[in-house]
């Protein structure tokens, strides 16, 4: 058995917290419009964006390298803000055997905070911990932001 992770980043943010909720919740494919120099693409292949369940196909790029992963909308919770995407096939999954991506919106009053948590397993103990990928997420957070701020 591999080891089993979870990294997490919480990030405040000046936008609303509702536009990170929206575009990963209901408009992902409006995501590579915003970021196209490292989210390409976004596609349905089954279902409809914005349902539970759906598969979502994503073209993007990580420090130059392009990637896919073919994803399943675990989870959106309007309540709650919180999108969740479990990778079924991809470059990601060549280094992790299992990769689930969250999202939430953490609101505290006068700060709204974007809260990303990637969940994993490595095939074996040693190996990569997803800091590039990370780091990906964090960029692709504060151009998010900056695209909405700028409006």
């Amino acid at each position: 058995m591999g080891v089993l992770g979870k990294m997490e980043v919480e990030l405040d943010i000046k936008s609303s917290g509702d536009v990170f909720h929206e575009l990963f919740g209901n408009k992902p494919h409006h995501i590579s419009n915003i970021t196209p120099h490292k989210i390409h693409s976004c596609d349905v292949h089954e279902g409809e964006f914005g349902k539970p369940n759906s598969v979502i196909f994503w073209n993007y790029s990580v420090d130059g390298e392009k990637c896919e992963a073919k994803v399943v909308v675990e989870a959106i919770d309007e309540k709650s803000k919180l999108v969740r995407f479990k990778v079924i096939e991809g470059s990601i999954l060549k280094e992790y055997k299992s990769f689930v991506v969250t999202l939430e919106v953490v609101d505290r009053g006068a700060i709204t905070a974007v809260k990303w948590a990637v969940e994993f397993e490595k095939f074996e103990d040693f190996g990569p911990y997803p800091v590039k990928l990370m780091d990906f997420i964090i960029g692709m957070t504060r151009d998010i932001e900056a695209h909405h701020l700028n409006e």
